[in-house]
C-alpha cells in the first residue's frame, strides 16, 4: 500500500470526531454518570492526573485507529462502504474485543455497552469521513 495516497486532513479530522463524539458521550448529556457508577468513580477521583499525557496518548492512539481504518478503506470515495467497514470494525472487533475482556473482569453489561457503543460509533463515524472523504 502506498501510504502518500492516504488523505492525511482526513484521518485527523476522523481522529478529531471521536474526540468531541467522546466530548458528547461521556457527558452529563448521555451516559456520564452512569459510566462513572460503573467504574466506581466519584468527581474527585476524575479530578487531577496528567491530563495532557491522557489526552495527548488517547490523540495519538484514536490517530492510529483512523490510520488504520483510512489503509483498509483503499480505494474510491465510498460513503456506504466507509459507513460498513466502520461498523465491522467497532462491533466485530473493537467491541467484541471489550466484550471478551469484560466477561473475564466481570465488569457490567452497562458498561459494556456504553463503551461498546462509543467505540462502534465512533469507528462508524471514522469510516464515514474516511470513505467519502480520500
Amino acid at each position: 500500500m502506498d501510504l502518500s495516497k492516504l488523505n492525511y486532513v482526513a484521518i485527523v479530522v476522523a481522529t478529531l470526531s471521536a474526540f468531541v463524539l467522546g466530548g458528547i458521550w461521556f457527558s452529563p448529556l448521555l451516559f456520564a454518570k452512569a459510566w462513572m457508577e460503573e467504574n466506581g468513580f466519584k468527581e474527585e477521583d476524575l479530578k487531577g492526573g496528567n491530563m495532557a499525557m491522557i489526552y495527548g496518548v488517547a490523540f495519538i492512539l484514536t490517530f492510529v485507529m483512523a490510520f488504520n481504518l483510512a489503509a483498509f478503506l483503499a480505494g474510491p470515495p465510498d460513503l456506504l462502504w466507509g459507513l460498513t467497514a466502520g461498523a465491522l470494525a467497532g462491533i466485530g472487533w473493537c467491541a467484541c474485543a471489550f466484550g471478551i475482556v469484560y466477561l473475564f473482569e466481570r465488569k457490567s453489561m452497562r458498561l459494556f455497552l456504553i463503551n461498546g457503543g462509543y467505540i462502534a460509533v465512533m469507528m462508524i463515524i471514522m469510516g464515514g469521513i474516511l470513505g467519502i472523504w480520500k
